[in-house]
């Protein structure tokens, strides 16, 4: 849920710089595993070395992309499924109490009832 305002536009700020530095690291990560990929193949010369570098460095960077994107439709999924859940939970909590409440006034009426000698 999102904040109107100011508190809502910094948090929103905060939020996308968290995803730029995270996204920043996944980067330099992809870029580490693409040169010692590349280390290992001594015979490359340096353009064919680079070639392998950047193909191993977007191919990972597609996985990655392809992960993060389940990821954030399996949460808002979960976000979706679990307000449905605590919405009904709530309803038959307050048909519950509803329900106490009209028992508890028969009982007294009742025992007024009972209790009424006239």
């Amino acid at each position: 849920m999102r904040r109107p305002g100011p508190r809502g536009e910094s948090d929103r700020g905060i939020h996308q710089l968290e995803g730029y530095l995270l996204w920043q690291g996944e980067t330099a990560a992809a870029r580490e595993q693409a040169e010692a990929f590349a280390d290992r193949l001594p015979w490359l010369t340096g353009p064919q070395r680079e070639d392998v570098v950047r193909v191993y460095t977007a191919d990972r960077l597609e996985v990655s992309r392809a992960t993060v994107r389940r990821i954030a439709d399996r949460a808002r999924e979960l976000r979706h499924e679990y307000t449905a859940r605590y919405r009904a939970l709530r309803l038959r909590l307050l048909a519950l109490s509803l329900l106490g409440v009209a028992c508890a006034a028969g009982a007294a009426a009742l025992l007024g009832l009972l209790g009424d000698p006239g």
